[in-house]
């Protein structure tokens, strides 16, 4: 656990019933500096590291230009999930990987409105959702739409991200019900994604046939 970071803001120690909005905005409030490493934020999210990770990454993921930079760090996570393990394991050119904490406040309070809304229904519900193959099954969607958003479509990124998000706030909360919301969401908006994807290949094809 870092030094910096009081016991009393630490993700991992804080009041379950919190909304996870505002944990990100502490989070973020409580790191020095104006950049904040996914190194540092492994490190202080302890036992909910996974889900508050790939809910991170997926709210910069939904900016112009960020989706890849993020998608990359987001599909390692996904596959380490779906393995099985526990809690993520970054290389070191991940953990240096940094966004501004100001951005992070930024977009925490940008999407605070649309959160609510499952947040207020979040609470720890047991089910499948939550058991280890649940959480397998969230790790390789989050893998999913991380490829989402690193491939190039018009679209094709929010849908999945936002699926993405819930189950995310679900795994967090050990809440299966909305997990299971997220991951209905999630397997919906891929399924768009890759539609758009492959249509895009097929036009671009033909019209490659037909100019040349």
């Amino acid at each position: 656990m870092p030094d910096h970071l009081p016991m009393a803001t630490v993700p991992g120690e804080h009041d379950q019933s919190a909304p996870i909005s505002r944990i990100v905005a502490e989070v973020a409030a409580t790191c020095p500096g104006e950049r904040i490493t996914l190194g540092e934020m492994s490190d202080a999210f302890g036992e909910r590291a996974f889900g508050l990770l790939i809910l991170l990454l997926c709210l910069p993921g939904l900016l112009p230009g960020m989706a890849t930079v993020f998608g990359i760090p987001m599909l390692l996570l996904g596959v380490q999930m779906g393995l099985g393990m526990r809690t993520p394991r970054l290389p070191g050119f991940m953990r240096r990987r940094s966004l501004k904490r100001s951005d992070l406040l930024r977009l925490s309070n940008a999407s605070s409105n649309g959160l609510k809304r499952f947040e207020r229904y979040l609470q720890p519900r047991p089910g499948w959702f939550i058991s280890a193959p649940g959480e397998r099954l969230v790790g390789w969607l989050t893998a999913y739409t991380a490829l989402m958003l690193i491939l190039p479509g018009p679209g094709t990124n929010g849908p999945p991200a936002f699926g993405t998000i819930v189950m995310a706030l679900g795994v967090v909360e050990q809440d299966s019900k909305v997990t299971g919301w997220g991951v209905g969401l999630t397997i919906a908006g891929c399924l768009f994604a890759t539609t758009v994807l492959v249509l895009i290949c097929v036009f671009g094809m033909t019209a490659f046939e037909w100019l040349f």
